[in-house]
């Protein structure tokens, strides 16, 4: 009798990228989480894991497998073929971060123990470049905190049923930077701005007399029809080649106003049983 196939998340990336971080969401969200799995036993665990037991399982599998770490790929093989749907998530984030963050815990790098932490993280990249080249996602942690990694996380892997792609819809302000983790990033800052209107500047886009500034215009509808047949059309498309989650980025210019009112409208009309729809307002909160 053939083993139940399991939904496998395999974790990985640079340290300090927010891997504990993403584990501890997915052991939240139901997985089965292990940690620091030498990646030899991958095959071996999904048997003992078998008989419908642990059907969501995460793992962590990065730079501590040391010589071993060139057998992931293949370990990853074939528990594929074994009927696993596997799925690898890289976490990344800019050398500039990477060394804020260790130099703010104190802690060596794990490639650098006696030497500096960029040494390492350059070490460390080309010792993952495999397995990023390998990854079905690739997150870029710079500019998220614990809590915006954990719901986006999260959000990815969902047990919520749907038979349509994922998609994440987001706001946010060009002023902090293009999200890097956006399949599509449409920019709505050829609207009046709210910002401009004395009773309107201190609100945001959430606030019913504000989204009806942004939305009640021909241009704006016009905009938005267009850019739902747009969804409609590439969702399935990338969905064929195997891409199950897409994030949509809408920008102006600090991302209080007028890309929070349109994101929640677009993922009004996204909405349905078929599809998925998260809605994050990345940088509603900054000043």
């Amino acid at each position: 009798m053939t083993a139940p196939s399991k939904q496998i998340v395999v974790i990985t990336g640079m340290s300090g990228s927010g891997k504990s971080t993403a584990i501890r969401a997915l052991e939240d969200a139901g997985f089965f989480c292990i940690d620091n799995l030498p990646v030899l036993l991958l095959p071996k665990l999904t048997e003992l894991a078998g008989g419908g037991h642990f059907e969501r399982m995460a793992l962590v599998i990065d730079v501590r497998e040391g010589v071993f770490l060139k057998d992931a790929p293949r370990m990853l093989a074939e528990v594929r073929r074994a009927g696993h749907q596997v799925e690898v998530l890289f976490l990344d984030s800019s050398d500039d971060s990477l060394i804020r963050r260790f130099s703010e815990t104190r802690r060596r790098h794990p490639l650098a123990p006696n030497g500096t932490v960029a040494e390492g993280i350059k070490a460390e990249r080309e010792a993952l470049r495999d397995l990023r080249e390998l990854a079905d996602q690739v997150i870029d942690s710079s500019a998220l905190n614990v809590h915006d990694l954990k719901r986006m996380v999260q959000a990815r892997f969902s047990p919520e049923p749907a038979a349509g792609p994922s998609l994440s819809i987001m706001s946010f302000g060009y002023r902090y930077g293009v999200p890097p983790q956006a399949d599509l990033v449409l920019d709505v800052r050829f609207l009046p701005n709210p910002y401009f209107v004395p009773e309107l500047k201190g609100l945001t886009g959430k606030v019913p007399k504000v989204s009806a500034y942004v939305l009640d215009r021909e241009e704006t509808q016009q905009f938005l029809d267009k850019v739902v047949d747009l969804c409609r059309f590439l969702f399935p498309r990338y969905q064929k080649e195997g891409k199950a989650y897409l994030t949509v980025a809408l920008g102006c210019t600090g991302g209080k106003h007028r890309s929070v009112a349109i994101a929640a409208e677009l993922t009004r009309r996204l909405q349905d049983a078929n599809t998925r729809v998260q809605l994050w307002d990345r940088d509603i909160e900054k000043e």
